[in-house]
């Protein structure tokens, strides 16, 4: 979806049309969610602190985030995406992968699937959406970025090869700004500087991920789209008004965060095993404290007594904490753990 979140407040609230808008806390210690393409023109981005936002653009309005809303649209996107496959892999609310080989409607053209679903859900939702057609996931994705909004950009299977020739590695999916500063430092700035290093040189200086970076410089994805793929993991996170320093303030701020993700878990039946809490101090060093349990966690207060063992590993504060989030990961859905022997902690 283009400027998902912002396009849906613009679409609700007329009086915002055309105008710069972002979705996020218009406070000085807020973050950008969303910004409209009106914002985007000064350089607004999504993750970015309000206050250098408003400083960009003077004139942004911020909105705040009414995710229940966005959800209900979103459900309405993924029901138009049923009526052509069941193999459809969400990535978030506004994007998914669609595998559309043996479509539900017999159609022998994905292009004009995507032509399809593009104009009924303007007709559903009065919101612009970007397809990416390819043989791939790697090519779709980067596909689906070019020509936005409201675009659509095809790469056929004799054309990914010299396309990922001249895309640029900061374009890459899965190579991220770290990523792609170490690689402009070795001389690779193309897909075609990262297809002059063989697999081997490039699993050594990148890890397992080289293997992957060796085979999409050649247009190569072999992952499938998954429609029962579960989130990593479940979290929560704030950034406080004015910076905690009391213990008494900073378990306080940590305890809805616990709740949050708590309120999650048990209503999708997700639970997990490594806890995991953030801090980011004024000065913006982030550190992090994470345990993992031998089984997943069932049990709120299990789930807060860790959390607040985690806390104390980082007290008392030597500096003022500007942010604390708390996250699940190694999750699985609660029907996976029937039959299965559960461990106790003592």
């Amino acid at each position: 979806m283009d400027a998902f979140y912002a396009s849906v407040e613009q679409r609700d609230n007329p009086s915002l049309k055309g105008k710069p808008v972002a979705v996020g806390g218009s406070s000085e210690r807020g973050v950008v969610a969303a910004a409209s393409y009106e914002a985007r023109k000064y350089g607004v981005r999504s993750a970015m602190s309000s206050k250098i936002a408003a400083q960009k653009c003077p004139k942004l309005i911020f909105v705040k985030p009414r995710f229940e809303s966005y959800k209900a649209v979103s459900q309405q996107i993924r029901e138009i995406f049923a009526e052509y496959t069941p193999l459809i892999e969400p990535l978030s609310l506004d994007e998914a992968y669609l595998d559309v080989t043996n479509n539900l409607l017999g159609i022998n053209s994905a292009t004009q699937i995507a032509i399809e679903i593009k104009e009924k859900i303007r007709q559903k939702t009065q919101l612009t959406a970007s397809a990416g057609v390819s043989y791939n996931k790697f090519l779709a994705k980067i596909a689906s970025d070019f020509n936005k909004p409201d675009g659509l950009y095809v790469i056929k299977p004799n054309q990914g090869f010299t396309f990922v020739e001249t895309l640029e590695i900061d374009r890459f999916h899965g190579i991220g700004r770290v990523t792609a500063q170490k690689m402009h430092k070795m001389g690779i700035f193309t897909g075609k500087d990262l297809r002059q290093f063989d697999e081997s040189f490039l699993v050594k200086h990148f890890g397992k991920m080289g293997k992957y970076y060796y085979q999409i410089a050649r247009g190569i994805d072999h992952r499938a789209v998954n429609p029962e793929r579960i989130r990593k993991s479940v979290g929560s996170e704030n950034t406080f008004m004015t910076d905690l320093t009391a213990r008494a303030e900073i378990q306080l701020g940590l305890e809805p965060l616990i709740q949050d993700v708590w309120r999650y878990c048990t209503k999708n039946e997700i639970y997990g095993r490594t806890l995991s809490l953030k801090v980011k101090y004024n000065d913006f060093q982030i550190i992090t404290r994470s345990r993992t349990t031998l089984s997943p966690i069932f049990d709120i207060n299990l789930f807060e007594r860790i959390a607040f063992e985690l806390l104390d590993q980082v007290l008392p504060s030597p500096k003022g904490i500007r942010l604390l989030g708390i996250s699940l990961s190694n999750l699985s859905n609660e029907h996976e753990m029937e039959g299965k022997q559960l461990t106790l902690e003592f």
